[in-house]
C-alpha cells in the first residue's frame, strides 16, 4: 500500500460503517489522519478503535447540523493541524414508493441531508483553510441520480442535484480545490440491504460483471480521486456500477 496521503488530513462523513468506513480505512492505510462522523456515538467509537486512535478522531452528530459541522472541522484542525480532504458520504433514504405520495417533511429532510449538508460541509472546510492551501472534495452520489429509479425517485433526485453541485463547485473552487463525485450502483451495505437482500442473485444477474459491489470496490476509486494522481481531474462523476447502467439498470 502506498503512502500517498502522508501528511494529509481528511474528514469523512457518515463513516461508522459501509462505504464511509471503507474510504476512511483506505485513507488511513495510505497515511492519512481522518475525522469520521456519524449520528450514533457507539458504532462511531468502534470505528475509531478499528482505525486506530492515533490515526482517527470521531465526532458524533447529525450531518445536516451546522454546529456539528463546525465542531468537527474545528476539532480536526485542533487535533491534526489542517483539513486537506473532505468526503461527503452521508445520505439518507427514509421513504420507498411513488414520489407522488412522498410526505413533504420526509422530502425536506432527505434534501437537507443529501444535498444541503454536502454544500455546508464544503463551505466549512473551505473557510477553515482548504480555500487557502488547497485540497480535494469527494461527493458520494448514486446511479439513482442518473436515470429514473422507481421506488427511490426522490433519493435519486437529490443525488442528481449533488452531482450537478459537484460540477458547479469544481468550477467555482478551481484551481485550489478539486471537487469530484462517485456514483455507485448497489453496494452490499446495511444502507442498501432492502435493494438486494431477498433476491441478490436476481439483482446481480443484471450486472455485466456478475455481482453487486462491496465497499472496497468504492474505496479504491475514492482514494484515487482524492489523491494527487488525479490532480488534473475535477468536476467529474465517476460511475461505479459493475456495468449495470450499460443495460439500463441500477
Amino acid at each position: 500500500m502506498s503512502k500517498r496521503f502522508d501528511g494529509r488530513v481528511a474528514i469523512v462523513t457518515g463513516a461508522s460503517r459501509g462505504i464511509g468506513l471503507a474510504i476512511a480505512e483506505r485513507l488511513v492505510a495510505e497515511g492519512a489522519k481522518v475525522t469520521i462522523t456519524a449520528r450514533k456515538p457507539e458504532p462511531l467509537a468502534e470505528a475509531v478503535e478499528s482505525l486506530g486512535k492515533d490515526n482517527a478522531l470521531g465526532i458524533a452528530g447529525k450531518a445536516d447540523d451546522l454546529e456539528h459541522q463546525a465542531e468537527a472541522v474545528a476539532k480536526t484542525v485542533e487535533a491534526f493541524g489542517r483539513v486537506d480532504l473532505l468526503v461527503n458520504n452521508t445520505g439518507i433514504n427514509p421513504a420507498y414508493g411513488p414520489m407522488i405520495d412522498l410526505d413533504h417533511g420526509v422530502a425536506q429532510k432527505t434534501f437537507q441531508v443529501n444535498v444541503l449538508a454536502a454544500l455546508s460541509w464544503t463551505q466549512q472546510v473551505f473557510r477553515a483553510g482548504m480555500g487557502e492551501h488547497g485540497g480535494s472534495v469527494l461527493n458520494v452520489s448514486s446511479v439513482a441520480g442518473l436515470n429514473p429509479a422507481p421506488g427511490i425517485g426522490f433519493y435519486g433526485a437529490t443525488k442528481a442535484m449533488l452531482a450537478h453541485m459537484t460540477q458547479e463547485l469544481a468550477v467555482e473552487l478551481a484551481p485550489k480545490v478539486r471537487v469530484n463525485a462517485i456514483a455507485p450502483a448497489v453496494v452490499k451495505t446495511k444502507f442498501a440491504t432492502a435493494l438486494y437482500a431477498d433476491n441478490e442473485a436476481e439483482v446481480a444477474a443484471g450486472y455485466p460483471l456478475g455481482r453487486l459491489g462491496i465497499p472496497s470496490d468504492i474505496s479504491g476509486a475514492a482514494a484515487f480521486l482524492l489523491s494527487e494522481e488525479a490532480s488534473w481531474i475535477t468536476g467529474q462523476i465517476l460511475v461505479l456500477d459493475g456495468g449495470s447502467t450499460l443495460k439500463g439498470g441500477m
